[in-house]
């Protein structure tokens, strides 16, 4: 082990002030455009204007430009990224010497497809192409790109260009097509079209930024140990290079550091448990947070002399920090030190511009306006309410609202948003006292503080990173398989195995940086229309026109064998096998897509943005084919707001709250109990890298199987509960370990919350804990004004472990889209700890004032049935099925006024297709789509795996482009004898109705494929 060591020299100066990386101007728009029109026409000959252009370039210019038509990089190096020993020349970024000589490299690159130099045209938008990036302009560039394949496929695309296009893919919500790019250069070691690389190491770097990429896709949708392993993977690549990848490094560390902020303590187990995992890295930390943070330090050490990272590396350290702060793991004497260690980190990112500096770039944007607030929320922590802590708070509210009209605004009328966002974040750095640190490195954004972090040797190999690679060979070659990668503009194969620009038949669509742009935009051309065989008018459920995005969590199961390595694989695209196809074959999906072009598509409009009508539609469609999605009341629904004990009706009856003397006991319900926290503590599953095998109870002469359904409701339609014991306490629960006072307050101060109460929530409590707190059977809630910013609490909730976790953060409610269901409506929200800052979400409210427990019962319903999914999932895998179903993340936001709870929604990421309906919640199917067989199947399985006390129903979402592999699932039902029959928890009789109409007597092909245990008789 080595040291970093600190400099003798320590003076207080600035942080480096080089030039900032702007928002591209007017006139370069206009060349950019210009370009665009060129690659759109028919080129000429005149070559005078490009040779006297490239000759005019600077040296480090045209030596950039030659090396990049020499295909000597695969990645445009930083000259700080490969070195052990930086001078002072490498302290520079290549987005400083592209901002400089921008309009200039526009002008060759229109030159270069006027002259037919189409190797020349494509090595300039190489080297421009991560400041466009960063400055939210890639979708142009990346059409261009497409164009000049299409007219010259023998030219070589650079597997940047490539890997960016996934990433475009990424930020707007089309995952599917992201993880296609990404497998394909995964499995074929990075060949892409024409490009030819130099070394094996240059392969190897490609793989590790799609691996990389590919853990930020699953982190999107909440599959956190998967992640993690895919950029632990990525990591081991980066060290394994001759010279390590210090950037590579530096930002898998920081998307690490979030996956772990985020992840359950159960998945950190596993992780560290890993055998290729060696955390060791990270220094000495045991618990989860700390870990988190020293991984963010580090990634903040790695990246020190670009601004952006640093910003965003530090934050996520400092967040870290906080939540570590009101973890149960930590002691109440070390709380202070560590909020000041949170304060530390949030200043490191907001000195990384000087008060003035102009900043465009909407990651940036975000991300300092998060720094500022985290800041005041730390600030609050440590000194308590004060004008000074309300003020800065009222400033960032006025950011994020500022924020987000920047983001639904063109560029001409944008230059007033940024301004005035980056004047609040002074004003909050002034009312604070934000001072220059100690740094003896002007080039340097970091602290001197921050170089004596230790720097761990690790032994990591190329050959060690190949072998990790095999480890994930069985789902990217099952991709693969199913996607197409001929060229569609040139040869019939590329480079025999590898995939260009236009080899998975998708387009180019404009980068979504927009917040809720794209969910905000509907468009009429584009719009969804329902299956043409009456399928979803059939299925009368609840929402008649759209549920607004279906992904879900999900566990892999390794397999035995020599590719085994320990790792989860990962959900896939995949081909549904032969047993599957019934009399349909495997292409009996229909292909179901929306504001995506069709495989045959190549017209003009491919690229086109989305118009208001279009959304508008896909909303509507969605809404009424979705009608008991928000209108229906669930098997969580229903919670008594009675504090009075009762008696346990059945041994597999759920459970609740029971109030005495001021204490309260906490019951725990059925549903825990069946979970994975009563079997072995390390999670189960060789799927999870460990020895356990899934097992599903034999129920063919189990007793509960005939259970009878509960008891009625009240008048209020919601189901009374049953009470267990204190031995059945959640030890995850900050309410139940400390026994405090969350849930024994009086009525009138049920929304108010105390600072004892903000410690609960932030450790975590327990859903029967929070449920007990906030249920009322009198007191409703409903927005009653959009375009306002608000503080809220980020709930989280898991399955798991029962616990639902919160975060201090704000939140702008944008405008309603003016769609309604049965029951809720849609609103375009904005909040600062979303999971990814460039992603869509859509805020839910019901048209009613509704007590909160109904919002916290729609998220509940739907990790629940995510949980049971997961499981599913791991049998799909387990029987060679390539095919996978997941539900979307489900979260709530209480609005804040002052301490008082005024207003509930549920959030949800924002994903673009069209949407089917498979099934609703009584006894219609679809039986058009091969994905409906899976449906039910995982229908059976629900009633197997919860000892045939639940089903999960009325299943709606999206499938595949082509119709094979995956389903993206939303707004279930549950029918449930674990509580008490509703509207739509129809109870026995609904489990009873879907055993009979939906599922029938006679098993499925999918699941007698999963050895499935036929249903009783019904």
């Amino acid at each position: 082990m080595h040291h970093c060591k600190i400099l003798p020299v320590e003076l207080k100066v600035k942080p480096n002030l080089k030039p900032t990386v702007r928002m591209a101007s007017p006139e370069v728009r206009v060349l950019l455009d210009e370009c665009l029109g060129s690659a759109r026409a028919e080129p000429s000959t005149d070559r005078q204007k490009y040779c006297s252009l490239k000759d005019s370039l600077c040296a480090e210019l045209a030596s950039l430009l030659q090396e990049a038509m020499e295909m000597k990089w695969p990645f445009v190096p930083e000259k700080w990224q490969y070195k052990q020993s930086i001078g002072a020349d490498d302290k520079t970024n290549l987005s400083d010497l592209i901002s400089q000589h921008l309009s200039q490299l526009l002008n060759l690159l229109q030159a270069s497809i006027v002259a037919k130099e189409a190797h020349a045209a494509l090595a300039v938008i190489f080297l421009v192409d991560r400041f466009f990036y960063w400055t939210d302009e890639s979708g142009r560039l990346l059409e261009i790109t497409k164009l000049l394949h299409k007219r010259y496929p023998d030219a070589p695309v650079a597997p940047q260009l490539v890997i960016r296009r996934a990433r475009v893919y990424l930020n707007s919500g089309k995952l599917q097509k992201a993880e296609s790019i990404l497998s394909h250069l995964i499995i074929n070691s990075g060949a892409t079209g024409c490009w030819i690389y130099r070394t094996e190491s240059d392969r190897a770097l490609v793989q590790a930024v799609s691996l990389q990429v590919r853990g930020m896709v699953l982190q999107k949708l909440g599959l956190w140990l998967e992640a993690a392993l895919l950029v632990w993977a990525s990591l081991v690549g980066y060290y394994a290079l001759p010279q390590p990848d210090k950037k590579g490094i530096g930002t898998s560390l920081g998307i690490l550091s979030n996956i772990l902020l985020s992840m359950s303590d159960e998945d950190f187990i596993a992780f560290k448990a890993n055998p290729h995992v060696d955390l060791s890295l990270l220094g000495s930390a045991s618990h989860r947070l700390l870990s988190a943070a020293e991984a963010a330090k580090m990634a903040v050490v790695y990246s020190q002399y670009t601004s952006l990272y640093v910003l965003t590396n530090v934050t996520t350290q400092g967040t870290c920090l906080l939540s570590y702060s009101f973890s149960g793991a930590c002691p109440p004497t070390e709380r202070e030190h560590f909020l000041l260690q949170a304060k530390e980190a949030f200043e490191i990112g907001l000195l990384t511009k000087t008060d003035g500096t102009v900043v465009t770039s909407k990651q940036e944007l975000h991300t300092f306006i998060k720094a500022a607030y985290s800041l005041v929320v730390t600030h609050k922590w440590l000194s308590g309410p004060s004008e000074v802590v309300k003020q800065a708070s009222q400033a960032c509210q006025m950011a994020l609202a500022h924020f987000y009209h920047y983001c639904h605004t063109d560029a001409q009328n944008g230059v007033g948003f940024y301004a005035e966002i980056m004047r609040l974040i002074a004003q909050v750095k002034q009312g604070f006292q934000v001072e220059p640190f100690l740094n003896s490195d002007s080039r340097s954004f970091i602290p001197n503080s921050y170089r004596n972090i230790s720097d761990t040797l690790v032994g990591f190999t190329l050959e060690a990173f190949f072998e990790l690679l095999q480890g994930f060979h069985k789902y990217h070659m099952s991709l693969c398989e199913t996607i197409k990668t001929k060229c569609k503009f040139g040869k019939e194969e590329v480079d025999g195995a590898g995939m260009c620009m236009s080899a998975l038949e998708t387009t180019v669509d404009a980068l979504n940086t927009e917040c809720m742009t794209e969910a905000c935009k509907p468009s009429k051309e584009d719009a969804p229309r329902p299956p043409e065989s009456g399928s979803v008018d059939d299925l009368s459920s609840s929402w008649k026109k759209l549920s607004l995005t279906g992904i879900g969590t999900y566990s892999g199961r390794a397999t035995d064998g020599p590719n085994n390595f320990g790792y989860p694989t990962l959900p896939r695209l995949g081909r549904p096998t032969a047993s599957l196809s019934s009399s349909r074959g495997s292409d009996g999906f229909e292909v179901i897509e929306a504001e995506i072009p069709t495989v045959d598509s190549d017209g003009p409009d491919d690229d086109r943005e989305p118009t208001d009508e279009a959304l508008l539609s896909l909303l509507q469609f969605e809404l009424s084919s979705l009608s008991n999605s928000f209108g229906s009341k669930s098997s969580w629904e229903n919670i008594s707001a009675s504090s009075r004990s009762r008696s346990a009706a059945s041994t597999h009856q759920s459970s609740k709250l029971s109030k005495s003397s001021g204490s309260f006991v906490l019951l725990r319900t059925q549903d825990f109990n069946n979970c994975d926290l009563e079997h072995d503590p390390a999670p189960d599953l060789k799927y999870l890298g460990m020895a356990k095998c899934l097992e599903i109870p034999n129920v063919a002469n189990s007793e509960v199987c005939s259970s009878t359904e509960p008891s009625t409701e009240d008048s209020d339609g919601t189901p009374e509960e049953f009470v267990v014991g204190f031995e059945n306490l959640n030890p995850w629960c900050h309410s139940c370990l400390k026994q405090n006072t969350f849930t024994c307050v009086a009525p009138e101060g049920k929304y108010s919350l105390s600072r004892e109460d903000y410690h609960s929530l932030l450790a975590g409590v327990c859903h029967e804990c929070l449920l007990s707190r906030l249920q009322s059977d009198k007191r409703k809630f409903k927005l009653d004004r959009y375009s306002t910013a608000h503080n809220a609490l980020h709930l989280k909730f898991s399955k798991t472990t029962g616990l639902w976790t919160a975060r201090e953060t704000c939140v702008y409610i944008g405008q309603s889209m003016n769609v309604h269901g049965t029951q809720r409506t849609t609103i375009c929200v904005q909040f600062l700890h979303q999971e990814e800052r460039l992603s869509s979400y859509i805020g839910k409210d019901y048209l009613k004032p509704k007590q909160i427990q109904f919002h916290l019962r729609d998220v509940e319903r739907q990790m629940t049935a995510q949980y049971y999914v997961t499981e599913f999932n791991k049998r799909l895998y387990d029987k060679e099925v390539m095919a996978q179903m997941f539900f979307l993340p489900s979260e709530a936001l209480l609005i804040l006024e002052g301490d008082e709870i005024t207003g509930c929604i549920t959030v949800e990421p924002y994903m673009l297709g069209k949407f089917v309906k498979l099934t609703n919640n009584v006894q219609k199917k679809n039986d058009k789509l091969l994905a409906t067989n899976y449906g039910l199947a995982f229908g059976h399985f629900t009633y197997l795996h919860s000892n045939c006390q639940e089903v999960v129903v009325d299943l709606q979402g999206w499938v595949t482009a082509n119709g094979k592999g995956l389903t993206y699932l939303t707004d279930p039902q549950i029918h449930s004898t674990r509580t008490s029959r509703g509207p739509s928890n129809h109870a026995q009789s609904g489990i009873t109705s879907f055993l009979r109409l939906q599922h029938g007597p006679e098993c499925n092909s999918v699941c007698q494929l999963l050895n499935l245990q036929p249903v009783p008789q019904q």
